[in-house]
């Protein structure tokens, strides 16, 4: 076990050093969520809670709700939910993404976030270790992560996920029939090379045209580990913004 700190040290993250540990992605994910005071956000599959905890932190008297399937994982969140004083707004579930979200019996929330996944097909990836296996595939498939985020929110709520930039035609097409307003943010490893992750943000039941923002650049090729820009996001100095 290790305790790490996230957003300059503004949160302690207590996970597994075999386990999936949460990193970057949870980092922009949590930097992806805007929702303003009194609102409801879930997160689908929140793990040890890197990103509820940090979006927790961003967004002062909104209240966030985690789902995570692996008890081990649910059970470290909660502890870590009381390491960083956020028992009042910050609240985990155990329960399973693919059995839908009326499986919760929980009201509908402003706002979901995810971080689905990346693979779903078994002969695709050797997971780097048992324990990260059902952080790294989705036995249901993309369409269960969306399915039930889709659920999750109400009318004119919003979802934001991250996930690989190969599969954005996939998560536009599963998302369309009921939202729309999409927002697509590329994240670029550097300015010269492809985007390898994308973080979109749909409105359910919005009728927006799709729009393509600028791209986050992670890295300066001539130079420091994140580019300004970056470090700032991850030192909790700012957002990513929509």
């Amino acid at each position: 076990m290790t305790e790490d700190r996230v957003l300059n040290g503004r949160i302690r993250l207590r996970q597994t050093v075999g386990g999936y540990r949460a990193g970057l992605d949870a980092a922009l994910l949590a930097a992806a969520c805007d929702s303003g005071p009194g609102e409801r956000v879930i997160e689908a599959g929140c793990g040890v809670g890197g990103a509820l905890l940090a979006a927790a932190a961003r967004c002062p008297g909104t209240r966030f709700h985690g789902v995570e399937r692996d008890p081990e994982a649910a059970a470290l969140a909660r502890e870590n939910v009381a390491l960083n004083a956020l028992s009042d707004r910050v609240e985990i579930t155990t329960g399973d993404i693919e059995a839908g979200f009326r499986a919760l019996d929980l009201p509908v929330f402003d706002a979901a976030i995810s971080n689905p996944p990346f693979f779903d097909d078994p002969g695709a990836l050797r997971a780097p270790a048992a324990a990260k296996t059902g952080a790294w595939m989705a036995d249901g498939g993309l369409a269960a992560w969306t399915g039930f985020l889709l659920k999750a929110v109400r009318e004119g709520g919003s979802i934001t996920m991250i996930h690989r930039a190969d599969r954005l035609a996939d998560i536009l097409a599963l998302l369309a029939p009921k939202a729309g307003s999409f927002k697509i943010r590329p994240i670029q490893p550097f300015a010269d090379a492809p985007a390898k992750r994308v973080i979109v943000r749909a409105i359910k039941t919005g009728k927006a045209p799709l729009a393509l923002l600028p791209a986050l650049v992670l890295h300066d090729r001539d130079g420091g580990q994140h580019s300004a820009t970056a470090e700032a996001i991850l030192r909790g100095e700012a957002g990513l913004g929509w």
